[in-house]
C-alpha cells in the first residue's frame, strides 16, 4: 500500500471533567494535538430522535499510526474537530498490514 494523501488537519480531542462551580462537574473537551488526515464520506441517513429528524453521516478517517498508549493515538472515547464540524470516533483499526496508518470510523450528527 502506498502513501496516503493526508490533506486535512484535524484536532484530536478528549473529554474531561471540570468543576461547574456548584459542586458538580461539566464535560469539557481538551485538545491533545493535531493530526493530518484523509477524510472520506461513506454513508448517510436520517434517523428519528424523539420526533426530531437527525442527519447521521459516517466517515472513514485515515491518520498516521501512533504507538499504543500514545496520547496521539485516536480512541473511541475521543473525537476529531475540523473547525465547527465534530467527528465522533466510533471505531479504530489498523489501515495497512505494516501498521503505518490507522483507520477511524466516525460520524457527524446534525438536526436535519
Amino acid at each position: 500500500m502506498g502513501c496516503i494523501a493526508l490533506t486535512r488537519r484535524l484536532a484530536l480531542e478528549q473529554a474531561d471533567r471540570a468543576s461547574d462551580g456548584a459542586g458538580g462537574f461539566a464535560q469539557v473537551w481538551t485538545v491533545l494535538g493535531e493530526l493530518w488526515a484523509n477524510v472520506d464520506v461513506r454513508t448517510g441517513r436520517i434517523r428519528d430522535a424523539a420526533g426530531v429528524a437527525v442527519s447521521v453521516v459516517r466517515y472513514r478517517i485515515v491518520v498516521r499510526a501512533a504507538p499504543d498508549g500514545s496520547d496521539m493515538r485516536p480512541r473511541t472515547e475521543q473525537r476529531f474537530r475540523d473547525d465547527a464540524r465534530i467527528y465522533v470516533i466510533d471505531a479504530v483499526a489498523p489501515h495497512d498490514e505494516a501498521g503505518h496508518y490507522l483507520e477511524c470510523w466516525a460520524r457527524v450528527e446534525a438536526v436535519a
